[in-house]
């Protein structure tokens, strides 16, 4: 089995967030697929297998499945598109989170996904105990967002990792406007096997609404400003949210089981 390290969300290698994607001819069982998930010991594996209308595709953290990653279908169509001789332009990936589509323009690749808006929370107390901060605004869809008051306070956050992982919710992501994009983010999700994610595209299925109701405006600019970073190019189309990005293959090997 080939596999594939590729950096999504960035124009150059060492940045934006590592994936592995390991191409099959058909399923193997669900443990196999998870030990090497924990084996790669990236944020995201992503496994695709060819169907009759693209390819089917599952990603995996180090302990969980999860039902949508963008970064690791954003190297899945890098893939596709660049290893694996695919001739078209738009890649349909079959997943538990439905048709997702990938398309190219040039090295710069836009996933079509579904938008998430999240729902106020109203008991924020549990939230601004594991954050150590006031909330004012705070919203739920998969994961939790939380609104800060600057960029600067969103690079400067300190995560307890432990207290995080116990709120009744898959991850929670910070947010604030940003100094030079639109807004800006971080990720967590150490109850998922994932401290902090680098670039998180699922995450802006959340941001993107939010933001663009709260400035008025569908296409975005948002920068994800973990150590690593990353950035990436935004639209809300109705029920759809547009993430377009680039992405750089650091190595190609051979799994061998």
């Amino acid at each position: 089995m080939k596999l594939y390290q590729v950096d999504a969300f960035t124009s150059s290698l060492f940045g934006g967030n590592p994936a592995a994607v390991v191409p099959l001819d058909g399923w193997l069982d669900d443990c196999l697929l998870q030990n090497i998930a924990l084996e790669n010991n990236l944020s995201e594996t992503a496994f695709i297998v060819p169907d009759e209308q693209g390819y089917a595709l599952r990603w995996f953290t180090p302990t969980v499945e999860v039902d949508l990653c963008g970064h690791a279908t954003l190297a899945a169509a890098w893939v596709v598109f660049n290893a694996l001789g695919f001739p078209g332009e738009r890649v349909r990936f079959s997943s538990a989170s439905g048709p997702l589509f990938v398309s190219r323009d040039g090295n710069r690749l836009t996933l079509d996904f579904p938008a998430r808006p999240g729902t106020p929370i109203l008991d924020r107390q549990p939230l601004e105990a594991a954050l150590g901060i006031q909330i004012a605004t705070a919203l739920q869809a998969r994961d939790t967002l939380v609104l800060l008051d600057s960029a600067e306070q969103v690079s400067n956050f300190q995560p307890d990792l432990h207290a995080i992982a116990q709120l009744d919710t898959f991850a929670v992501m910070i947010t604030a406007p940003g100094d030079d994009c639109d807004f800006v983010s971080r990720f967590f999700a150490p109850a998922k096997g994932v401290p902090e994610d680098p670039v998180t595209g699922s995450a802006h299925c959340t941001l993107v609404p939010f933001w663009a109701e709260r400035l008025g405006k569908t296409q975005l600019h948002a920068r994800q400003v973990s150590a690593r970073g990353g950035e990436l190019f935004c639209a809300l189309n109705g029920d759809r949210v547009s993430l377009s990005g680039d992405a750089c293959c650091y190595l190609k090997g051979e799994l061998l089981l």
